[in-house]
Order: structure tokens, then sequence, then C-alpha cells
């Protein structure tokens, strides 16, 4: 996730931040790095000399060039500059209250992940703990109603479909059936195409004047750059729409749509797809993807997934065992299962400070992490709780069970013994956890 302009902005602020004092040049030349910087990710012309000009505007002053540290006061400036770009402030969705009904219309091209958006956003509003209706109103695209009919039964939320081919009618029964039924939340997957087009634009409009919805929602696909940010302003100028939620974030490496849509626009991006499960929707917090784009992590997002996998009564439950080293390997598997729920190592990778180019998700076997969970699966629960029972005849067992060699059993162990041991410490050492704690930024 947005790795290349990330790079690229860690190189010219480790450039910058390494001088005691910079001059105006020292200025120019990191401004001039990060205009081709931006250009290069795809970020609308427009755009690039508006924030450039603002950013030497600023940089320039007295402020920074006779700051104590002037290189983080101009990485500050950067920063500050790019958030006021990506936003200001995240942007809520504007909902009525629960007892009353409110229509989210979705919209965009074909291929731009709209109807697998549409399924996301209902299982984000059924977990908040609204009562969504999912529409299918994509009567164009083949197979398009059967596809959120299985992601509706998949979230467990009711999807709502006619036999018909008139969509406006779709629509305007299904928000009848929401208010009979009691959905505060109905959230339509109307028809797109592979281009614009006048007869598209004439079904939206008729659907939108049905539907009268809260929130008109462009769906963008992030991979598509430009393209998707004067496809949304075109949108919006012949539609109207509130706001953007771009898919396929998890796989931008340059983040030009990101950047461009609300300055382009003049519309907020809401929500960003950052993988292929229905969990995989997060709400857009400018501030935390500009510290992402400039290479500095994203330590309140990680801590608010570990959150989501980690209950609280676990937690101080397994901090126990690691004191008094009752850790055992059934322990030693459910913390692999849990880093899994947060997602990929890179997109964990991405939110840890100083991680972004200087770890590769590469560099950490994950084979070998699939091999060692292979083997404790292969074990009885009594081998789980007790490892050291495990004997040479076991040991043969379990590497037959796992598919994988006695010598593979063998390194699991061992290495299993000295992370017991190693937690046991970290655990009682408070110093030494609040070091580590400060070093991550938390």
């Amino acid at each position: 996730m947005l790795d290349r302009i990330s790079q690229k902005f860690t190189d010219i602020f480790r450039d910058i931040t390494g001088k005691s004092t910079i001059s105006e040049k020292n200025i120019q030349d990191a401004v001039d790095e990060i205009k081709i910087t931006l250009l290069e990710a795809d970020v609308n012309l427009r755009v690039v000399r508006r924030f450039v000009n603002r950013t030497i505007e600023e940089a320039t002053g007295e402020k920074v060039l006779h700051a104590v540290d002037p290189g983080q006061q101009f990485v500050k400036i950067v920063y500050d500059r790019l958030v006021a770009l990506l936003g200001d402030e995240r942007q809520d969705l504007n909902l009525k209250g629960p007892d009353t009904h409110s229509v989210i219309l979705l919209m965009g091209l074909q291929g731009s992940g709209k109807t697998t958006t549409s399924a996301k956003l209902a299982l984000k509003m059924k977990k908040d703990g609204r009562k969504p209706l999912l529409v299918a109103a994509d009567l164009v695209r083949p197979a398009a109603v059967k596809q959120l009919q299985v992601l509706g039964d998949q979230i467990g939320v009711e999807v709502y479909t006619e036999d018909t081919k008139d969509s406006v009618k779709v629509v305007k029964n299904a928000i009848g059936y929401g208010r009979k039924n009691s959905f505060n939340t109905i959230i339509v997957d109307t028809a797109g195409r592979l281009h614009l087009d006048d007869e598209m634009m004439k079904e939206i409009k008729k659907i939108s004047d049905i539907a009268k919805p809260i929130e008109t929602l462009f769906v963008a696909d992030a991979m598509t750059g430009q393209n998707a940010v004067n496809i949304a302003k075109e949108f919006h100028e012949k539609v109207g729409i509130t706001g953007v939620i771009l898919s396929k974030f998890d796989s931008d490496a340059r983040g030009g749509a990101a950047i461009s849509l609300k300055s382009v626009t003049g519309q907020p991006l809401k929500f960003i797809g950052v993988g292929e499960k229905m969990e995989d929707l997060e709400t857009f917090y400018p501030d935390r993807i500009a510290s992402r784009i400039l290479g500095m992590g994203d330590v309140v997002s990680l801590v608010e997934k570990a959150q989501e996998t980690i209950d609280t009564v676990e937690a101080e439950k397994l901090q126990e065992k690691m004191i008094s080293a009752t850790f055992n390997l059934q322990d030693y598997l459910e913390q692999f299962q849990r880093v899994r729920k947060m997602g990929s190592m890179d997109s964990i990778l991405d939110m840890i400070p100083g991680a972004k180019g200087s770890i590769d998700a590469a560099d950490i076997d994950q084979k070998e992490m699939i091999r060692e969970e292979a083997i404790i699966l292969s074990m009885t629960m009594k081998e789980r709780y007790n490892h050291r029972i495990i004997g040479p005849s076991r040991r043969k067992r379990i590497a037959k069970g796992s598919g994988t060699a006695v010598f593979d059993v063998n390194k699991l162990l061992k290495k299993f013994e000295k992370t017991r041991l190693m937690m046991k410490k970290v655990v009682k050492n408070k110093k030494y956890q609040a070091n580590l704690m400060k070093s991550l930024g938390i």
C-alpha cells in the first residue's frame, strides 16, 4: 500500500533531516524532489502546483531556517500540507437516526468493485448497530444480482431483488419494503458501464430522484489514478456526489487518486478498500494516510486493529501466563491466528513507524509461519499444553502428520522455548517495556 510514494518521501526526508542547518537551496531541492514524486504518483498537476507553492511559501521563512531542528520543521510543514490536501479531518456518513431510514446510493463504472463495496459497507453498518438492506439495482452487468445475493448471505444482510429489468422500479419498491420492515439503512448498488454515457447518467438521475439518498457515494478504483479522479468529477457535475470510496487501495503503490480527489472534486474521500475480505473497508483518516505516505507509519490504526482481534480479558490472561512461564504451544498458535486476522504482513509493516523501507515483508518468512502452524496443529492438545513430553517418537509422528521433517519440529520447539523465556523477561521488566513502546512511538 503506497509503497512507491512512501519510499520516495522517506528518502527525501532522510536527506534533509540529516543536516544540522538548511538553506533556501536545500529546501528548494527537497521541494523539487517532492514535486517529481507527486507527479510520478499520478497526482493532478494543478494539485501538485498548489501543494508545492504553499510548501515553499511556508518553508522558506524564518520559522524553518532558524529553527532548532529545521529538517523536522520542514517535515512538519509537508505533513500539514498533505493532510489539508487529503481533506483535513475524517468525514463520517451523514445518516439519520436509527428510527428512520437513510438511503445510500452507490455508483461507479464497471470493474471498480462497486458491488463488493456495497456489501462491505453493509457489514460496516451492521457492526455499527444499524439494520442495513442491500438493493440489487445493477441490472446491466450479468450476475451482478447473484453476486450481491451471495455476499449478502455471507455477511448476514438481506438483499432485495426483483425479476425485472426496470432498476427504477426495483429501487422504489425496495425503499417501500425497507420502511415496512424497519430497515434504517438502505444501500443501493446501481449499474455501472465500461465508460460514461448518457443512458447511465439518466438512469442514475431517475434512481436518485426516487430514492432521495442522504449519501451518494462514487466508488473509484484506486489503481486507475487520475482517470478515477476525472470520472468522479464528471459524476459530481452531472449527478452530484457526497463522497468517494476508493476500492483496491491496498494495491495502490502510488496514491495519486487519494491525494487528488478532495481538491479536484470538492467532495471528501470517506472510505478505502484495503483487502478482499468483507471486513476490509476502512474509514478514511487524512492524518493517518498522510503519515503512511510520508513513511511515518500509523500506530493508531495498528492499535485499533489489535484491539479488534485481541480481547482485553484474554490479553490479561496471556500476560499472566507469560509471567508464570505457563505460556504454551496452544497460546503460541492462537497468536499466529490473531496476527493473521490483523491483515497481511505488508499492511502491518505499513503502520509501524520506521518499518517501511527498513523491513521487507518478504524477509519475514511467512512460509515458516505456515509450517510452524501445521506442526502445532499435528500435536495433541496434551502435547500443546506440555511441550516437554514431546520425545523422539512423538516428534517423528508430528513431523509425518504435518508433512515436515523431524528437524523442523526440533527447530520449532527450540524457538518456542526461547520465545517463552524472552516473553517472561519482557513482561516482568516494566522499564524495558516502556523503552520498547517509546522506540515504537506509542
